[in-house]
């Protein structure tokens, strides 16, 4: 059984910009993953963190990550959106070998249905 390959990528955004700003671009960056015809597999916040070196005069940075599986073309649209973003100060696509992540539900949104337990015969 053959594993396929997903992506994850590791952003960093200012660490002034409102929460809902914050909301705004996960959703930006979500979106143009899915328009590029990607499956977005996971979206973490991992939140307010320090760096480990000063980058642009911050010292802190707001942490994402986002697992997602396609073709690659998607790496190259998103990292330019990524590049042209003032308020994204650093990003990262690593490409993973392995069992793909387990799907997390996004805040906002309904869980999917549970399958119920067979009951032996």
């Amino acid at each position: 059984m053959t594993q396929q390959p997903y992506y994850e990528t590791m952003y960093i955004l200012r660490p002034d910009i409102p929460e809902e700003e914050v909301e705004s671009h996960v959703t930006k960056y979500r979106d143009i993953l899915t328009e590029t015809g990607a499956e977005v597999l996971d979206n973490q916040m991992k939140g307010k963190r320090r760096l480990a070196y000063p980058i642009a005069k911050h010292k802190e940075g707001i942490y994402v990550q986002l697992s997602h599986n396609g073709d690659g073309q998607q790496v190259g649209v998103i990292e330019k959106a990524m590049r042209l973003s003032e308020d994204v100060i650093r990003y990262l696509t690593v490409k993973q070998e392995g069992p793909l992540p387990a799907p997390r539900v996004a805040p906002g949104t309904e869980a999917p249905a549970e399958p119920e337990a067979a009951t032996p015969a």
